[in-house]
């Protein structure tokens, strides 16, 4: 039998890259298709607690599919919760845009799909691909088609390797970025620091009130072995990340401030 993989992803059950990733897929698996109704860039592991779920089945280039009102993290839940899948991996993307560094994956809807799998007992993996214009994200998805036959390659062959080779013990999500154009191999990497410069934008509504609007510039680069490092190089960035983020190095400093056990008046 075929492994089962439940494919989502935050840019929406329309995007490309999605379909790209269930092309690839397809052939060496039983995939699922569960995603966001609408555009979810940004949203991290935002959850919907406060308005009900809504899920539609819906027909996309032939195949069956759920659609969700909801986040990227609402689509894994209710794949895994309502629908009642058991697939042995989630695939999230192939995001349009790269998710590079811990600034980045801590906002990402892409990862935080990854993230909700993994929390949820299931391995998981998030795909991205490098675009050269940040509004490529938003523009005609037609227009960037070509661009995703290399994506669908690496989408694969990581997807076999791992259904084969079992998924690595002390990760959670493994976080794959592809460039563009992809120039070399594989590289095993560890999160840069940041992927922008971050700025803040003021503008005047026609009332003359100020508005505002977060932009910035890609960082050019970063230390060698950074996934930013590797895909500005051309290489197909891996890098294992795991839910628990306590700070383990800071612990002795702590407990010298804390020293004692009672609190202080």
């Amino acid at each position: 039998m075929k492994p089962k993989i439940l494919l989502t992803n935050d840019d929406g059950i329309t995007s490309v890259g999605l379909w790209a990733a269930y092309d690839a897929l397809a052939p060496i698996a039983d995939v699922t298709v569960v995603a966001p109704a609408t555009q979810q860039s940004a949203v991290g592991r935002s959850i919907s607690i406060f308005e009900p779920i809504r899920v539609n089945r819906v027909t996309m280039n032939g195949v069956p599919a759920y659609s969700v009102g909801g986040k990227p993290t609402d689509s894994v839940i209710i794949g895994l919760f309502a629908l009642h899948l058991k697939p042995d991996l989630v695939v999230s993307g192939v995001n349009i845009g790269e998710n590079l560094s811990y600034e980045s994956i801590m906002t990402s809807g892409t990862v935080g799909a990854a993230l909700e799998a993994s929390n949820q007992g299931v391995p998981a993996l998030a795909f991205s691909l490098q675009v050269e214009d940040q509004g490529d994200k938003f523009d005609d998805p037609s227009m960037i088609t070509d661009r995703f036959s290399d994506a669908k390659r690496v989408v694969r062959d990581i997807c076999e390797r791992i259904l084969e080779g079992g998924f690595p013990q002390s990760a959670h999500v493994i976080n794959v970025n592809i460039p563009t154009p992809m120039i070399g191999g594989y590289e095993i990497t560890h999160l840069a620091g940041k992927l922008f410069h971050t700025g803040v934008e003021e503008r005047l509504d026609p009332r003359g009130r100020p508005y505002y609007w977060i932009d910035g510039p890609l960082c050019d680069d970063a230390a060698e072995g950074t996934d930013v490092h590797a895909v500005q190089k051309g290489n197909v960035s891996i890098t294992p990340i795991t839910l628990d983020c306590t700070a383990f190095g800071a612990a002795d400093d702590l407990r010298s401030i804390f020293r004692g056990t009672g609190i202080r008046r």
